[in-house]
């Protein structure tokens, strides 16, 4: 074999061995989430109903202009239902997003009015907050929501 041919396989297998250990990593983050645990569920529709529901609303449709930008370049709060895009992020970007505020995912159109919650709620209620959200979806966006976890959401819109 040639040393080139060799070097190509062991890029390969180290490349495929970082995604398998990427993949794996969201897995975990998608079993904090899970929609199937009452408990969890329970808990987080009362962080829910106590810090998001006054902005995303008590039914999760949030603002009805949400896709309307604002003077300050903000958007309205986005429904958290299917009708919106959260379903488009993985659970990771999702607790980052609660946890730190919009404010490092933004670009340069783009301004949050959302700050994080990182201060107030620990990483298990933040948890409980996405399993009780996506225990709101129709089961088609819990498993195209399941997807992104897979890639690890890595397609940030």
């Amino acid at each position: 074999m040639s040393r080139t041919f060799v070097l190509l396989i062991a890029g390969y297998l180290a490349l495929a061995g970082g995604a398998v250990g990427i993949m794996f990593i969201n897995g975990m983050f998608a079993a904090k989430s899970n929609v199937d645990n009452a408990e969890r569920v329970a808990h987080g529709l009362a962080i829910y109903s106590e810090h998001c529901a006054a902005c995303h609303g008590a039914d999760l449709k949030g603002d009805p202009d949400w896709e309307t930008q604002r003077a300050d370049r903000t958007y309205p709060p986005p429904p958290q239902d299917h009708t919106g895009h959260t379903w488009q992020h993985s659970d990771a970007e999702l607790f980052d997003y609660i946890r730190d505020g919009g404010e490092r995912f933004e670009r340069r159109a783009f301004k949050t009015a959302m700050g994080g919650y990182g201060d107030v709620l620990n990483s298990a209620d933040i948890w409980a907050v996405i399993a009780y959200v996506k225990s709101r979806w129709p089961k088609e966006f819990v498993a195209k929501q399941a997807r992104a976890n897979f890639l690890g959401g890595l397609h940030n819109h």
